[in-house]
C-alpha cells in the first residue's frame, strides 16, 4: 500500500533567510514579499505538480489547487493511488471532504493532533537548503 500512497502538502520558503526580517527595494505597486508559498506531492514513482500559492490558502484556494493540479499529477505518475493531508482545517473543512467524495478518492487516514510525518516534509527541507546554498553562491562578495 506504502507504493500508493500520493502524498501532498504546503510549505512557505523564506527568500531572504529564515523568518528574516530585511528591508527591500521595489518599485511602487510591485509585491515585495519576503516568502512565498507552494504546494506540491509525490510518490515513490516521482513528483508532482509544484504550484506557487497566490493569495491567502483557504479552503476554496485548496480545493482549487486539487482540482487543477492534484489529478493530473496522479495521472503522469501513476493511475491508482491513496491521497495523504495533513489535518489543516481546510484540508479537512466538509466542503473540501466532499470534493474528495465526489471525486471518488482514497484518503489515508490520518490521526488529529498527530505530529507532521509526512515524508514530504524531507523534500521541502531539501528543496529550502538548496535555494539557500544558491543565494550564498550568488551572492557577490
Amino acid at each position: 500500500m506504502r507504493n500508493k500512497i500520493l502524498r501532498s502538502d504546503e510549505t512557505k520558503i523564506e527568500l531572504f533567510g529564515l523568518n528574516a526580517k530585511r528591508h527591500i527595494w521595489k518599485k511602487p505597486g510591485t509585491h515585495g514579499e519576503g516568502s512565498i508559498m507552494l504546494w506540491g506531492c509525490f510518490s515513490v514513482a516521482g513528483t508532482g505538480r509544484l504550484v506557487r500559492i497566490e493569495g491567502k490558502m483557504n479552503g476554496a484556494k485548496y480545493r482549487e489547487i486539487l482540482d487543477e493540479n492534484l489529478l493530473q499529477s496522479a495521472h503522469d505518475l501513476e493511475q491508482r493511488f491513496t491521497f495523504q493531508q495533513d489535518n489543516d482545517p481546510k484540508l479537512t473543512a466538509k466542503t473540501t471532504q466532499q470534493w474528495l467524495r465526489d471525486k471518488s478518492l482514497n484518503v489515508l487516514e490520518w490521526p488529529s493532533l498527530s505530529p507532521d510525518l509526512n515524508p514530504i516534509e524531507h523534500h521541502w527541507r531539501d528543496l529550502k537548503i538548496a535555494l539557500q546554498r544558491q543565494r550564498i553562491l550568488s551572492t557577490p562578495c
